[in-house]
């Protein structure tokens, strides 16, 4: 009986014990197999500006296991600063809200959280208020309201034009758009909105539709909204001539607007004939081109003498190629599209240069096309050749850099005053140096014709190869960069890019962020102001943050910082600029690389940009400018 008592009290025994064990395995279960801890989330949160954002709503969400069944919630300071306390370790989704800006939500894990238990989340808010709002009218019925037209933005933010033709598209962030308009029996039309468009948050639109084409395909409102030809040199043709003016990764003339056909070849940029089974029944036409390329240009007494160098392919004496230049006055009552001289005639494979002379529109801003001839029905395709579009006081010659009068500063520069004074100002903000499209010298016109999409440095700033070629499509930004040897200059510079902007009060100041790949060899670069006149500042960072800089001779500034990337952008070193003393002024800004010091190697220098800033990567390091014209 004992020895049946003692079994009893045995089994009762393990039945508690393995009872005990089921708990604690069920609770280990539970807690991932571990005792459950508790920490915060902390952090800063910024508007798109990178300024604090004070009232924002930060909420946990109650999935998983948190210290609220409902979520855990604060709201920023007047720092835009946060801090959620007794927050379980583990995974949360915090979502951030703010009436007027885009909702964001970021997924915290357990390893987000460090030794103290602290994790920090410091998002961005864009702004989400804006609206695009306008009116759309009929220019074939006396500019009478257009109802029922379709005005879109992307495939799920349409809006629809009312009885009054007006319509309203809103809860936009503050952005670049490209607003399309379409209706059944009129010509569809694309409008490009520009952050610098809205007021207020309001960009407005007002579009005629069924208008009179002047250009083909092209309405007086469309060629209002024409791009821009800032400077006085395009180039085009992957060939070398004069190595490095002409050599492939520096000639971007196929980033201009053409309409047509038309092929990037070695020669040049070339203008076609449209010649598939549906284009041989067109007519012949000397009137109106068959392929052009077209922009808005400012003529003035320094840049009035246009200079095209051509050459053809398949054409001769019989069948030469058939082109002209053809100028549109907006500012006169009926625009229309004049014929500058007769319609020309070329059937050659050597360049020529071709003089148009523009003085009959100086003073004003008009639309040049540059276009080709259908000479006859049927199947009919001639090549014309545009290996140069150049503007100066003369015909230019040759390949050379322009004529005319340099700046005395810069010897050696090729920046001639004509160029000062005549470069358009540039009427964007930011720009980028990384290519969204990768490319090489067989196969680039992809890559070149995406710059147009985004701002790109080559797209919308000049470029002067002096002694070296670069590097267009490093994964840090387009690249400058000096020879190897010993071609040691402080003065001259072995390429730059040079653009204008009008300076005011609130909109000067300019931030280059950049890296270079050597712990050892410094790059020299430089920043130089040219006023109207000729003089010549050369410009001194206010602020800086390089592993090292310094100043060096002749204005340069010497670094070395080898952080930085395309999935880093935030580790670039930063130089910022004060330009106000240029206020209520035009000013030419050149940034230039620099063969500072002898060391048998390369230096570079990349760019690329950020919202309001304008930035670079060049020499023969990475360089990323961020230039923040406010």
């Amino acid at each position: 009986m004992k020895q049946l008592k003692k079994l009893k009290v045995f089994g009762l025994m393990a039945m508690l014990i393995s009872m005990v064990i089921m708990a604690s395995s069920c609770s280990d279960d539970d807690t991932g197999g571990r005792a459950l801890s508790y920490g915060k989330v902390t952090g800063v949160v910024t508007d798109d500006l990178s300024s604090p954002l004070e009232g924002v709503t930060v909420l946990v969400d109650g999935s998983g296991i948190t210290a609220a069944p409902d979520g855990p919630q604060t709201t920023t300071n007047s720092q835009g600063v946060y801090t959620l306390e007794n927050i379980s370790i583990g995974t949360h989704i915090i979502t951030f809200t703010k009436a007027d800006y885009q909702t964001v939500s970021v997924t915290v894990v357990a390893g987000k959280f460090n030794e103290e238990q602290v994790a920090e989340v410091s998002p961005k808010m864009e702004y989400a208020a804006a609206k695009i709002k306008g009116k759309v009218v009929d220019a074939g019925k006396g500019n009478t309201p257009l109802e029922g037209v379709t005005v879109s933005i992307s495939s799920t933010q349409t809006a629809t034009t009312g009885s009054d033709g007006t319509f309203e598209i809103g809860n936009l962030p503050l952005a670049d758009y490209t607003v399309t308009f379409t209706k059944a029996g009129y010509a569809s039309i694309a409008k490009k909105v520009a952050i610098a468009d809205f007021v207020d948050g309001i960009a407005t639109i007002e579009v005629r539709m069924g208008g009179t084409e002047i250009l083909r395909g092209l309405t007086l409102d469309d060629l209002k909204a024409a791009e821009k030809w800032y400077y006085n040199e395009y180039r085009g043709g992957r060939n070398a001539e004069s190595y490095p003016h002409w050599d492939w990764a520096c000639n971007y003339m196929c980033t201009m607007d053409f309409r047509g056909d038309w092929e990037e070849q070695n020669e040049g940029t070339t203008l076609r004939i449209r010649n598939n089974e549906e284009d041989r029944k067109n007519p012949a036409d000397l009137e109106i081109f068959d392929s052009f390329v077209f922009g808005s240009k400012l003529i003035t007494e320094d840049n009035y003498m246009m200079t095209l160098q051509i050459r053809t392919h398949s054409a001769d004496e019989a069948a030469p190629v058939y082109y002209g230049v053809q100028v549109v006055d907006l500012t006169a009552t009926d625009p229309k599209a004049e014929m500058v001289g007769d319609v020309r005639t070329y059937a050659s494979e050597n360049y020529i240069s071709v003089p148009v002379d523009l003085s009959k529109y100086i003073g004003k801003e008009v639309i040049i096309a540059i276009g080709t001839f259908r000479a006859q029905t049927g199947d009919y395709w001639k090549q014309l050749v545009l290996r140069r579009i150049a503007f100066a006081k003369e015909a230019v010659e040759g390949w050379g850099w322009l004529p005319g009068t340099s700046v005395e500063e810069l010897d050696g520069w090729e920046m001639t005053r004509e160029m000062v004074r005549s470069t358009m100002p540039q009427m964007k903000s930011k720009f980028t140096g990384l290519s969204p499209v990768e490319g090489n010298r067989d196969n680039y016109v992809d890559a070149y014709r995406a710059w147009r999409e985004v701002d790109h440095i080559c797209a919308e700033w000049s470029y002067m190869p002096l002694s070296k070629d670069p590097e267009v499509f490093p994964s840090e930004g387009y690249l400058i960069k000096t020879r190897s040897g010993n071609n040691v200059s402080t003065t001259v510079p072995e390429s730059y890019f040079y653009a204008k902007f009008s300076i005011a009060s609130g909109c000067d100041r300019m931030t280059l962020k950049t890296r270079n790949f050597s712990g050892t060899n410094a790059t020299f670069f430089k920043v130089t102001a040219i006023r109207m006149d000729g003089t010549v500042v050369h410009l001194a960072p206010a602020s800086h943050t390089a592993q090292f800089a310094e100043a060096a001779a002749d204005g340069c500034w010497k670094f070395i910082h080898q952080a930085g990337g395309k999935g880093d952008p935030e580790a670039y070193a930063d130089f910022v600029y004060d330009l106000s003393q240029f206020n209520g002024e035009d000013v030419m800004l050149t940034i230039g690389v620099f063969k500072g010091e002898e060391n048998g190697d390369e230096n570079k220098l990349t760019s690329q940009w950020s919202d309001k800033l304008l930035i670079f990567n060049f020499f023969c390091f990475s360089l990323f400018i961020s230039f923040c014209i406010l």
